[in-house]
């Protein structure tokens, strides 16, 4: 395992504090084979990268969603060794994007300690335009997506401007609603309208949630890795045109 393209620089206690774990549950993941090993550095002290980072909050994503620890290992040793922290990420996002909205009401102070850094009025207002944290009519009181907060922390400190993340905003949103809009059409032109047809039946209704909750996951990873991959073509083709 590897542990990304950047240079490892966290210890074990800054690695939990960043993760919001423990030092003891770091190790304990770490004897179970769920963390690569860290770097040895000078006098001996380990240290820790992104993908670190990442699969920290994989596992927790995963827990949240009730899996055992065993099944979390039987999860893990299928991705590949290689993986950097940006795909873990996004698998990340792939097990969290099926989970009820979990928004949670906190203070600035708090949300400072979860993201482990202080944040600025600018790096507020950058959280707030990725849709990762939201302002109340509260003073003082913000809310939170803690499955989004530490990939929107990360986005901070990458070179872009805040208009150029609301407009980024605006084609994402514009674009996933037109495509929800045609794959919610095709299924029930294609599979409500088909199965009706069949008869009414007690249990259509039911059998038809059943269905949809069931192909939503797949659907989310299908989009989200159709996007990766067209996005990462796009990028190769208008470097080579510039």
């Amino acid at each position: 395992m590897t542990t990304g393209t950047e240079e490892p620089t966290l210890t074990v206690d800054e690695l939990a504090a960043r993760a919001g774990v423990t030092v003891r549950t770091v190790r304990f993941y770490s004897t179970r084979g769920l963390l690569p090993p860290p770097v040895i550095g000078p006098r001996r002290v380990g240290r820790y990268g992104q993908a670190h980072l990442s699969r920290l909050a994989l596992i927790e994503e995963l827990q949240h969603q009730g899996m055992t620890l065993a099944a979390i290992e039987r999860y893990l040793r299928q991705l590949p060794d290689d993986l950097s922290a940006h795909d873990l990420a996004i698998h990340r996002a792939v097990v969290a994007s099926w989970v009820p909205d979990t928004a949670e009401e906190t203070s600035r102070a708090e949300l400072e300690r979860r993201a482990g850094r202080a944040l600025s009025d600018g790096d507020l207002d950058r959280l707030v335009a990725m849709d990762v944290v939201a302002r109340t009519e509260r003073p003082g009181v913000l809310r939170v997506d803690p499955g989004l907060l530490r990939l929107g922390v990360q986005l901070l400190d990458t070179p872009i401007a805040h208009e150029t993340i609301l407009a980024a905003r605006t084609v994402l949103q514009e674009h996933a609603r037109s495509a929800a809009r045609e794959l919610a059409r095709l299924f029930h032109e294609e599979v409500w309208e088909a199965h009706r047809e069949r008869g009414p039946g007690p249990g259509h209704v039911a059998a038809m949630k059943s269905l949809s909750a069931h192909v939503q996951p797949m659907v989310v990873q299908a989009l989200l890795t159709t996007f990766q991959r067209t996005l990462r073509e796009e990028l190769r083709q208008s470097f080579e045109e510039s």
